[in-house]
């Protein structure tokens, strides 16, 4: 690996030199070149590949688990057989899933159903505990003001506790890991959190912990919780879990070809949830990209261009945090431009463009400078080919977000997630009004049946386009990229 290569990508001083052939000059636009070179036909076959991959490895491809670690195998191979140098950057995450079912009861009566009673929290820890509730510090009933129960946020909460019983926390005041640290610090056997008891506050519901625990942790609703602070009664709490630190990683490749200080990135994430193989979420994404950078192997930008998938994005855009923060404030710096594809085949469509300027006034607001710009070449090949489009906003759940951050201009496509299609938009894209863009999102179900065939390979060819033309940039492109990345405030 030459140091050359590996530092253009992530600032360091070990160098490795990609094996590209050599590019053949254009006779024509090369934005046309790239556009007919890719179709949503050729993506196909890559999402039949991570359908099988998902089938012979438990029916998912999620992050710390084989099913991702095969699709990373998959997607170095052709992107080595296309003569790219490829680099498997690794990071560390937390792991966490069930492998088995949840008990929670009170002794002598009928056990909570799960999951309409109760639920695991996320990166709780294994264990059988039978033990006596002790409530603590506990506002029954709630303020009228939210979030006024500071339940197990303090370690002084925890005073008169006696070790080895199960801490009862109310909902409210600080994040679920503080309470079950304090609480596993007193020396609680399992932790039970219930819901605060405001309106929209009372069923059981689902948190995270955000690292590993040691102990059962069991979230349920505020009339179980209420019931059991009365009561002070003995309960069962049972969790069979893995948490743990995992290793993923990122792939990454750069063009031989363009200014290694001009660099158009280019990015899908890879994983699944655990429920399911993830062929529309984000499989479509992850395989345009590839058919993308495949068919630019042979090409000479004038900008590099980085193409990369993500790991853990499911988690928490975990790889592309861990990507963008490991850069020297440097190599940010070299990076005029992030495009972001996750989810371009929903069954039940939008053809939704990130809005990088606002212009919609929905949301989070504009993205960094040279957003709009990003926003508008999207708009333009859709207009030229009299096909709709809208805005879609920078909520932050995907890999655009630590971009953003660090104030570098974003933009991408995005055909839908679990939110029902308005009537209006049906309209304008034809499909179901009332049905949501993707009624498998984290499901099951999100296998190869969950894809819109037409809005691949409508995606795909503006993918290409769209790539081709901030890679071999106009001086208007050009001027669209800031000087100087800084990071965003947080409040």
């Amino acid at each position: 690996m030459s140091s050359h290569l590996f530092t253009r990508l992530f600032g360091a001083a070990v160098a490795v030199i990609p094996l590209c052939p050599t590019a053949p000059a254009f006779a024509e636009n090369p934005v046309h070149v790239l556009e007919k070179a890719v179709s949503g036909a050729g993506v196909s076959k890559h999402l039949i590949a991570f359908q099988a991959i998902a089938d012979a490895h438990g029916g998912n491809r999620a992050a710390g688990l084989p099913g991702y670690a095969a699709s990373v195998d998959y997607v170095a191979g052709l992107l080595r057989k296309a003569g790219y140098e490829v680099i498997l950057q690794p990071f560390r995450f937390n792991f966490y899933r069930e492998i088995g079912k949840p008990s929670f009861e009170r002794v002598g009566a009928a056990p909570y159903e799960h999951p309409a009673d109760f639920s695991t929290v996320e990166h709780s820890g294994p264990g059988d505990v039978t033990a006596q509730v002790q409530p603590v510090d506990v506002r029954l009933p709630p303020d009228s003001r939210p979030s006024t129960s500071t339940s197990g946020c303090e370690p002084s909460d925890f005073t008169s506790f006696v070790p080895g019983r199960i801490a009862l926390l109310q909902r409210g005041g600080c994040p679920f890991r503080v309470k079950a640290t304090n609480a596993v610090t007193a020396g609680a056997a399992a932790v039970i959190i219930f819901n605060e008891g405001r309106p929209g506050r009372t069923d059981s519901f689902n948190g995270s912990l955000e690292e590993p625990h040691s102990v059962p942790v069991v979230a349920t609703s505020y009339g179980i919780g209420r019931e059991l602070a009365e009561t002070r009664a003995t309960v069962r709490v049972a969790t069979q879990v893995e948490s743990e630190s995992r290793v993923s990683h990122n792939v990454i490749v750069q063009t031989e070809h363009g200014d290694p200080d001009d660099v158009v990135v280019v990015g899908a994430h890879l994983d699944s949830v655990q429920e399911g193989a993830g062929i529309n979420d984000n499989g479509s994404g992850a395989g345009a990209v590839l058919e993308v950078a495949l068919a630019m192997a042979e090409h000479k930008p004038r900008r590099a261009v980085r193409f990369i998938w993500w790991g853990a994005e499911e988690l928490g855009l975990i790889g592309s945090k861990h990507y963008v923060r490991a850069l020297s404030p440097q190599e940010r710096s070299k990076i005029k431009l992030y495009l972001n594809f996750d989810m371009v085949a929903s069954p039940n469509y939008i053809y939704g463009i990130y809005d990088g300027d606002d212009s919609d006034k929905v949301g989070q607001g504009p993205g960094p400078a040279g957003s709009a710009e990003i926003e508008r070449a999207f708009q333009k090949y859709y207009e030229k080919r009299s096909l709709p489009h809208m805005g879609t906003d920078f909520t932050g759940r995907s890999d655009y977000g630590p971009f953003i951050e660090y104030g570098i201009p974003a933009g991408g496509l995005f055909t839908g997630g679990e939110t029902p299609k308005t009537p209006a938009q049906a309209a304008l894209f034809g499909g179901t009004a009332g049905l949501s863009y993707d009624s498998c999102y984290h499901r099951a179900c999100d296998d190869l049946s969950n894809i819109n065939h037409t809005a691949l390979d409508v995606n795909t060819d503006a993918i290409a386009s769209v790539t081709a033309t901030f890679a071999w940039p106009t001086a208007a492109a050009r001027s669209t990229t800031p000087s100087a990345p800084a990071p965003r405030e947080s409040g």
